[in-house]
């Protein structure tokens, strides 16, 4: 085979390739939305496959410009529900509190897969269900944004380790969801780190200068 026959392999390769099956996931997804049965079903599908393109999209984005915070939490959340109902995971209650008119610097993909990975990284931690809440505030030294949980909490001998790469306590679990996160902070000119609440669970402390 000549080199011109070769596959590409390459990212600009995949990502095209990745398009092609997200948009006939959102063609199918338009199949099932015309029975009432399985509307709801559509409806995460849809939105799930919208999720995959945006991060595609954002594999090459870089952008330094504003957005507005509340936008991207609320598709974070949507996205964290639609991903309990499809594994019939336990009941969460998501709550939110972000500050009015509240604008972020950077990518919004970049922003929204960090959004996600930490709500999935709470529910998975409280199998019996629980209460997620998500708070974002600008004041004199920046922006902080919280996720807190009333989960079990993190032990103490893994939280300097939690961000490593490929760190988990879990067999089925890669452990680069956290990494992910501080990394894509860190790429915004932020701090990211893990405690555990007084009153109990975990809560995770997104600092980050402000937008301007």
């Amino acid at each position: 085979m000549s080199t011109t026959d070769a596959p590409d392999l390459t990212l600009p390769g995949l990502v095209h390739d990745l398009k092609n099956v997200f948009q006939t996931i959102l063609d199918a997804a338009d199949l099932l939305a015309g029975d009432p049965r399985w509307e709801s079903v559509a409806g995460a599908i849809q939105r799930g496959a919208e999720h995959g393109q945006r991060l595609v999209r954002g594999v090459s984005q870089v952008t330094d410009s504003t957005f507005d915070f509340a936008v991207i939490a609320g598709i974070a959340v949507q996205f964290a529900g639609d991903f309990l109902r499809a594994t019939h995971g336990p009941a969460i209650d998501f709550q939110r509190r972000i500050e009015p008119g509240l604008r972020i610097r950077g990518n919004p993909v970049g922003w929204e897969r960090v959004l996600v990975n930490l709500l999935l990284n709470s529910v998975q931690a409280m199998p019996q269900g629980g209460h997620v809440q998500l708070t974002a505030s600008t004041g004199e030294d920046g922006t902080r944004i919280v996720l807190a949980d009333n989960g079990p909490g993190i032990p103490e001998e893994i939280l300097p380790r939690i961000f490593d790469a490929h760190f988990s306590t879990k067999p089925s679990n890669t452990g680069i969801g956290l990494n992910i996160v501080r990394s894509i902070v860190r790429s915004n000119g932020g701090r990211v780190r893990a405690a555990n609440r007084p009153e109990g669970g975990a809560e995770f402390v997104i600092t980050l200068s402000s937008a301007g």
